[in-house]
């Protein structure tokens, strides 16, 4: 991409695309929100609308990040972030939570990723097989539980290196398992045709976004 399109473009920041997952989010849905930045996603969700985020650390129905001084130390999610809990909320054990979820129970999960491949295959938890991550955690379940699995990233690394790819060059975390993607420049659908664009960031055009996915795109936008 060149700098005249980037300057033109407008990536999401992180809380846009976090407001953005929300707004997408049906009513009612049972979603747990995976560590790093899908956590953001409870921030977003409006208390009047019914949507029941899941930890995997034994808590069901959490709300948005508490203010500074109203902190309960005893709260945390999965990450060891504090949270809140909405009203209905209720602590579990941990046994009871992997059972919510490997018993299908979950609408949705959200999570970060390193990669996603046009099949919908995931890495999330190393970049090597000597990676310093001491084990995948519950991603995998979540993966493998959940009825949708959506991930939320920055559409490159740092250094520009696309993060949609045809193959996952990581250790993988799932097969076949991403049904939708959002980064900061795109919306994206997996279809069995591959990665389909949904909806983009403002200012950026398809050829742009096409320069920083390594993975051949069709434009599904109405």
């Amino acid at each position: 991409m060149s700098a005249t399109t980037l300057a033109a473009a407008k990536p999401l920041t992180r809380p846009e695309m976090a407001a953005r997952v929300a707004r997408d989010i049906p009513e009612g849905w049972y979603v747990n929100l995976g560590i790093g930045i899908p956590t953001a996603v409870a921030d977003h969700v409006p208390p009047e609308r019914e949507v029941v985020f899941h930890s995997e650390n034994g808590v069901l129905g959490m709300g948005p990040a508490p203010a500074k001084d109203a902190i309960d130390p005893w709260l945390i999610n999965a990450g060891k972030q504090y949270v809140t809990l909405r009203e209905g909320g209720s602590y579990c054990h941990h046994f009871d939570s992997f059972a919510m979820i490997r018993g299908g129970h979950l609408d949705l999960c959200v999570l970060g990723a390193f990669q996603v491949a046009e099949n919908g295959d995931i890495a999330n938890w190393a970049t090597s097989e000597n990676d310093t991550a001491p084990a995948v955690g519950g991603a995998m379940d979540l993966a493998a539980g959940a009825k949708r699995l959506w991930v939320m990233m920055e559409h490159t690394t740092k250094d520009g290196t696309p993060k949609l790819v045809h193959r996952c060059s990581y250790p993988l975390t799932a097969l076949a398992a991403v049904k939708r993607v959002y980064t900061n420049l795109a919306v994206l659908d997996v279809t069995a045709a591959g990665f389909v664009v949904r909806d983009m960031a403002p200012g950026l055009s398809f050829e742009s976004l096409q320069a920083r996915t390594e993975a051949k795109l069709a434009d599904g936008r109405a």
